[in-house]
């Protein structure tokens, strides 16, 4: 989604992009203030829209505007490889995974679910299969997206539920209190349906 295309959608972006730059920003050198950005595509190949980074005061600041999403919430994080291909196969079942190539969340500090360097805020799209949306992270530096094998942002099929299961609730297919492995890797937000590898500028 352009900000040509959808002006109204830009201009929200551009108010939220002002509530979490730093009023010092203004005074900012191109030195101090670093981007980056992703075009996002389903596994079709069409283009869901872009999202960008911009690097101030020791935070990344996310912001994007897609369209062509399912209805409600979605999980949105960084992940560890900046390869998106659509017909992708996971090695363990054989079978075609698109993005798979983008690896897990972006973790450098090998903690769980909830607290990745690339975990971000869920994505809440609207009934037209739009959604903006405007966040800030110091959990993740360019540094670390920019790493030897790169970075992309992937747009999940599901709700992530940030591996939030308290311990009163039991899985009936594993019988583990709380969350179970596969929650702790990926917060139970499905398959891949958009992917954007991560480019400087």
């Amino acid at each position: 989604m352009s900000s040509i295309r959808y002006p109204a959608v830009a201009a929200v972006l551009a108010a939220g992009l002002a509530l979490l730059l730093p009023s010092s920003t203004a005074s900012a050198t191109s030195a101090d203030v670093l981007g980056a950005r992703a075009t996002v595509r389903n596994a079709a190949g069409a283009t869901l829209g872009t999202v960008t980074i911009l690097s101030v005061g020791g935070k990344l600041i996310v912001t994007g505007a897609l369209t062509g999403v399912a209805p409600g919430f979605h999980g949105f994080h960084i992940h560890s490889v900046g390869i998106c291909d659509p017909l992708a196969v996971d090695p363990a079942t054989g079978a075609v995974s698109p993005f798979f190539t983008a690896g897990g969340h972006l973790n450098p500090g090998g903690t769980t679910h909830g607290h990745h360097a690339g975990d971000l805020p869920s994505l809440l799209v609207a009934s037209d299969g739009t959604v903006a949306s405007a966040s800030q992270t110091d959990a993740v530096t360019l540094a670390q997206i920019f790493d030897a094998d790169g970075s992309a942002f992937i747009v999940h099929a599901g709700p992530d539920n940030s591996a939030n299961i308290p311990t009163r609730y039991v899985s009936s297919a594993t019988g583990v209190a709380g969350p179970d492995a596969a929650t702790l890797a990926t917060g139970d937000s499905g398959s891949r349906f958009g992917c954007g590898v991560i480019t400087r500028g």
